[in-house]
Parts: C-alpha cells; structure tokens; sequence
C-alpha cells in the first residue's frame, strides 16, 4: 500500500512512478515535487504538487490543460481515456448521457476550447467526491464559458488540483470522513427553507426553529448537553472531565440571507460537532467546559438588526428590539413568543467574562484570498469594522421630453455619481471596501426624471483610521454632489461597528496548529463581519477562514468548499483545542 512513508522513502524514480496517474500525462510535476522530501503530512504532498504547477511556465500550464480529455468527448466515446478519468466520468453518469445532453456537452465543448484554446476542465467528483450530476455539469460549463480567459484559466488550474486531490486521496486510501460528516450535514440543513426555490432562513420562521431541532439533535448524539435559550441560540456543552472549569466557546450563526449558500455560518456550527462527536466516542475530556453555539440570528434578514443570537451572548442584547416589526407586522417579541421563548429571560443568557477562556469562530472565507493563494485555512487577524448609512436624495420629477439637461434636479442622476465616488475613494485604502447595495427610483417612469432616489452605503476596513476617513470623504463628496445639482439629501446611519482585533495568543495556536497539519500559516483581515465581533465585547476572540470555491462568493447558491477542506479544518481546530487545553491545566 502506497503511504506518505513510502513515498519519502522512494527513489525519485519509484516516486514519480506511484504517482503517475494524479496529474493527468504530466509525469514532470511528480518529479519536480520530489526534491521538496520528505513530506510531513498528505496536506504537505498536496501543498508541494500544487506548488510545481502554480511556478510552472505558462507553456507548461497550457499543456497541463491540454493533457485534460473533454468530458464525455471523443476520447470518452472511443474509450481511450486514462483509468482515472474513465472512472470520474462514469461516476457522474457522463458514460450515460442522453443524446440531448452528450449533442450540448459537444456544443460547449467547441465553443469553450474555441474560446480559451484549452478544454473544459471540472473535478466531476465534486465538492464531497461523490460526482456531479449531469445537470450540474451542464449548468457549470454554461456559466464558466462566460469567464474572462485569465480568471478561467485559473479556475481551470484550481480543477486540476482538486481531481489530484481527489487522485491522491485513492491512492492512499484516505477518506476525509469528517469533513464529508460535515458536508452532509450542511446538505441536510440547506434543504430546510423558508422558500422552495432556494436556501432561506429567517429568524423565528418554522424553517429556523426545524434547523435548531435538527442542529440540537446532532449535539446530544455527539455528546453534549443542550439547550436553546430565550433567543433561539442552541446551545451544547461537552463537560470538562473535572467540574468547576472555565469555558472555551466556539460557534456560528444558522440563519442565512435570502437566496443564500449552505455554508456561510453553519460550517462554524457543524464542524465543531463533528469534532466534539470524535472526541466523545473516544471517550476523550478536555479540561474546560467546551461549549459549541449556534447563533440564532446574525444576518439581519428579518428585523433589520444583526448580532441578535451572539448579542445576547454577550449580554449587550438591546431590549428595544422587541418592538420592531418585520414585512408583516410581527414584532421580535411576538415571533419569539410564538416559538415559546421568552424575552423576560433573555438578561439570564449573557456570560460571565471571568469564566471564558476566549471565542474562537471558524468560518468560510466568503471571498477569493485564499482560493487565489492555494490556501485551504487562513488564521484571520482583525475583523473589519463597518459604517452603514441610507442616503435618500430629492430632486424635482418632471417631463423627461419637455425639461432641458441643464435645467434638470435629477436625483438617479446624483445617486449615479455618488456610486462612482465610493467606488473611486474605496480604491485608495489597503484592505477597504465600500458598496452601494441598493439602489432604488420610488415611483420611477420611463418618461420622468426621477425626483427621488434612496441608495445604501457600507463603507469598511479593518483599520477603522482608514475607514472612518474613507467615510467622512464620502460624506463631504455626497453633499458637494448634491449641492452642485440642485439635490437635498438626508442621511440615515444604521450601523457604526468598530475593527475587531484578533487575540494574539489565540492567532498563535491556531497558526502552530495549522502549521501542525503540513500547511503554511497565512494571516488576513475579514471583510466580513462575523458573531466573533460581539463575542469579543466579553473575551478574547480568534477565527479560523476556510476555503471556498466558485471565485469565493458566498451570499449566494453558488456558495461553495470542499470535503477536504472541511476535513483539515476539523483536524487544525482539534489540535487548536488539545493545545488550549494544555495551556490552562
């Protein structure tokens, strides 16, 4: 049986040899990746193969591609593909396709090769290893033959990798079974939705309060006591193996936006479960009370107020909140009532900063760093602070046929200059971002200038310096526009959020630990902001961001990652955990 041992121990020859197959007729990448022996981990293997293709030539590169058969093309119909890619393609039924289906793959395969000058190149295995269905297939190569060549090829490069990953993991005989636990999970719960089109889950909806059962259910079978407190936060515990100890707390949130992914928040929930559940069959204490918490709400979908679940936590839970209303006129109060919580008890959630030993939050990057890097986890080092205003513009809505361009108070007209402001400002910031993410013309007409316009603003960095003066330029910018054209404006902030600093000495032993499994630490802000922000209010914080797919979107069904991916994390964050321990015996 082949082993990392045995590759080590291998003549380069003998190593190029047994590694044959994983990237596809390309013998040279094995034997380049020989000279980096030997290799303390799979992950290291993996990460040294990667490294040979992503410094190769651009000629190399190309070739590489083009080594690649086309799914289900005339090498798959006359048989003459490699044993590998026989059995990937049979795997996702590409050996059954219908003629419907075998005359569109012959059609995009034209076109795409025609396009980038290489073939269409997908890991049909999947993200779980289990094979992509047809439809799947279909419905990714009409979208990625729309790519500009640059990002294409490196999504194709990243394809690459992911079959000799999957290659690799044959070879040695390694299933990522926790990861795969964890993926499954997470279908399961993206199956639970408010809407039948796609993944939404609002807070206090029928669909939250099934996800909460169903995430309370796999706690207690892992091994934890559980509760779900007054604001809908499930809550397991899994006791020290002395009574009386500190806490470590871990988790995310299990609420979505509308139209969401699978993953954003629930991986932060799942893995340490699955984790948790390991540790419990192996009959394993650690020596803190570990506590995993899935937040009830951070998204802000359905009463427009983010952190609800983690806020509690904290004990910095605004009261005020239960007045307000969602698009039907139920207020926070009501909802919880009907879901038989009560918010008299949400004061009694809050915890006791003396008996924490610190928050650490994993989650899916929801942005392309990583991806770009080849890095499956980051140890995040800040979370960027936030400022949200709603700008609301009024011009004069008049004849769109009968009012001449210079005497026109056109208020779509200053919001479209707004936007290229905060688009050209955000540019000159290290790590700053700024959105306008609505855009709206309230009773607009085809053949009216419109007399209002209402626009967002998100404005944020992880150095809130650089933030805040990238907002108070924009302020000033917003009414030089306005006044120049005749516009009033009014500004509503909705949320001011300053930068969140990750602990020291957490980013260490999360860095140590991933340095541990065979992988470079690499440190990054969040762009995004996580339950780890208000945790922080009341202990020390860390975060630890996996890879996700499809150019790291995230908010969105195309939201993806991979078993493996997921499986390592696992792995960095029981390290992480077995380490924290030792460190407060």
């Amino acid at each position: 049986m082949t082993t990392i041992a045995t590759l080590n121990a291998s003549e380069p020859a003998g190593f190029v040899e047994a590694l044959r197959g994983i990237y596809e007729h390309s013998p040279w990448i094995a034997a380049r990746a020989a000279q980096a022996r030997p290799f303390a981990s799979l992950a290291a293997l993996k990460r040294a193969l990667q490294s040979v293709v992503d410094a190769a030539s651009i000629d190399e590169q190309l070739a590489l591609l083009r080594a690649h058969p086309e799914l289900a093309g005339k090498a798959a119909i006359a048989g003459a593909l490699t044993a590998e890619s026989t059995s990937e393609q049979a795997s996702s039924g590409l050996d059954r396709c219908t003629p419907h289906e075998y005359a569109q793959l012959h059609a995009l395969n034209a076109d795409y090769n025609g396009r980038f000058g290489f073939p269409f190149i997908l890991a049909v295995k999947g993200p779980t290893g289990q094979g992509l269905s047809r439809q799947a297939i279909i419905a990714t190569f009409e979208r990625r033959i729309g790519n500009a060549r640059g990002d294409e090829l490196r999504e194709a490069l990243r394809q690459v990798h992911r079959i000799a990953e999957i290659r690799l993991n044959a070879l040695l005989g390694v299933t990522p079974s926790l990861g795969a636990r964890v993926m499954d999970w997470c279908e399961a719960l993206g199956a639970i939705s408010d809407v039948e089109t796609n993944l939404t889950c609002a807070y206090m909806t029928p669909a939250h309060q099934r996800t909460a059962a169903c995430i309370a259910g796999w706690m207690r079978a892992a091994g934890m006591t559980v509760h779900i407190d007054a604001v809908g936060n499930v809550v397991g515990r899994y006791a020290a193996a002395q009574p009386g100890a500190k806490t470590l707390a871990t988790g995310s949130h299990y609420d979505t936006v509308r139209d969401g992914g699978k993953y954003d928040g629930r991986l932060g929930i799942l893995l340490p479960i699955a984790v948790v559940a390991g540790l419990h069959a192996r009959g394993q204490r650690l020596p803190y009370d570990l506590e995993v918490i899935a937040f009830a709400e951070e998204e802000g979908v359905r009463y427009q107020s983010t952190f609800l679940g983690s806020s509690a936590i904290a004990g910095s839970f605004d009261m005020g909140l239960l007045t307000a209303v969602d698009s039907e006129g139920i207020t926070l109060g009501d909802a919880l009532a009907q879901a038989g919580h009560d918010p008299a008890h949400i004061a009694a959630i809050a915890r006791d900063p003396a008996l924490l030993l610190g928050f650490v939050e994993v989650h899916i990057e929801q942005g392309p760093v990583l991806l770009e890097r080849g890095l499956a986890l980051g140890v995040v080092n800040a979370i960027a602070g936030s400022s949200r205003y709603i700008v609301e513009l009024r011009g004069v809505a008049s004849h769109a046929g009968t009012t001449p361009m210079g005497m026109r108070r056109d208020a779509a007209a200053a919001a479209a200059e707004i936007v290229l402001l905060v688009e050209a400002r955000c540019r000159q910031g290290a790590a700053l971002v700024g959105t306008v993410g609505q855009l709206e013309v309230p009773g607009g007409s085809v053949n009216v200038i419109p007399g209002a316009c209402r626009l967002s603003l998100d404005i944020r960095a992880a150095d809130d310096a650089v933030r805040l003066a990238a907002v108070n330029d924009i302020l000033a910018g917003i009414s030089a526009i306005c006044a120049a054209r005749g516009i009033g404006e009014r500004l509503v902030k909705l949320l001011e959020i300053d930068a969140v600093p990750c602990a020291p000495r957490l980013m260490a032993q999360l860095g140590a630990a991933v340095e541990r499994a065979g992988l470079p630490r690499f440190d990054l802000p969040s762009g995004a902001g996580h339950d780890a922000m208000r945790m922080a209010q009341v202990t020390d914080v860390a975060m630890l961001f996996v890879r996700c797919g499809n150019g790291g979107i995230s908010h969105n069904p195309l939201e993806t990652m991979t078993a493996d991916d997921a499986d390592i994390a696992g792995r960095v964050l029981l390290d992480f955990l077995e380490q924290v321990s030792d460190a407060h015996r």
